[in-house]
């Protein structure tokens, strides 16, 4: 049937390349969390880390994204009726250390922070203006979890017509089946889903002047623990 509908076509990298992490806090990869899968959501944090490794230096425009506790009912919206107290309430100290980055690809000085509230990163948020501002028209997108803010994360950046890549190691769910269903099922219509090796080698390939990359990078870019 899609071979039939012509589904599946590459869509290919464009002219310039830009990251968005998903909500890869700690309430996915920790198993003492409500949401926290470590057997799935470590594995794509690796991913990331390998991605972030070879992006950073270029330097790639590179934007994160996270949810924190609601403080009302009208902030949480739908979310209290579908899975109330899912993101933990904002007197629990527990909540905040769930919604807080892993060390291993902690945003460096000039990698924004989106506090978002719907599961796309472009719905209410500030990303497509972050994006335009820096002519991206590729986006890698990575994170937590597959079927949910990252398959409305890839949904919206198609609809603004951007060419997404997916790097299949650097995605993951609370479980395999809805992580691979939603992978193929991107990969018919919204992006192209590609192997993390296949993403660095073109990383690697690209144009750092393009990029405002150099051979020393400016204070700004460099992490925290190399900033002093």
């Amino acid at each position: 049937m899609y071979r039939k509908a012509n589904f599946g076509h590459p869509i290919g990298w464009g002219r310039k390349v830009g990251i968005v992490v998903v909500d890869m806090t700690r309430a996915f990869v920790e198993d003492r969390f409500a949401l926290g899968s470590a057997k799935m959501g470590q594995a794509a944090l690796r991913g990331i880390a390998r991605l972030l490794e070879v992006a950073r230096p270029i330097p790639l425009p590179v934007c994160f994204t996270k949810m924190v506790p609601f403080r009302n009912r009208t902030e949480a919206g739908r979310w209290y009726d579908s899975c109330p107290g899912i993101f933990g309430r904002p007197d629990d100290p527990a909540a905040h250390e769930s919604a807080a980055i892993p060390p291993e690809i902690a945003p460096w000085p000039d990698e924004p922070v989106i506090v978002k509230g719907k599961p796309s990163a472009f719905f209410g948020t500030q990303l497509h203006s972050m994006l335009t501002y820096h002519n991206v028209d590729t986006l890698v997108v990575t994170g937590m979890v597959t079927s949910g803010c990252v398959r409305a994360t890839v949904d919206d950046a198609f609809s603004h017509d951007y060419r997404v890549i997916i790097p299949e190691e650097c995605v993951a769910d609370r479980a395999e089946v809805p992580h691979r269903v939603n992978l193929f099922d991107m990969e018919m219509i919204s992006a192209d889903v590609v192997p993390l090796d296949a993403v660095l080698a073109h990383l690697r390939g690209l144009d750092r002047a393009v990029y405002g990359g150099a051979a020393e990078l400016p204070r700004s870019r460099l992490p925290p623990s190399r900033q002093a």
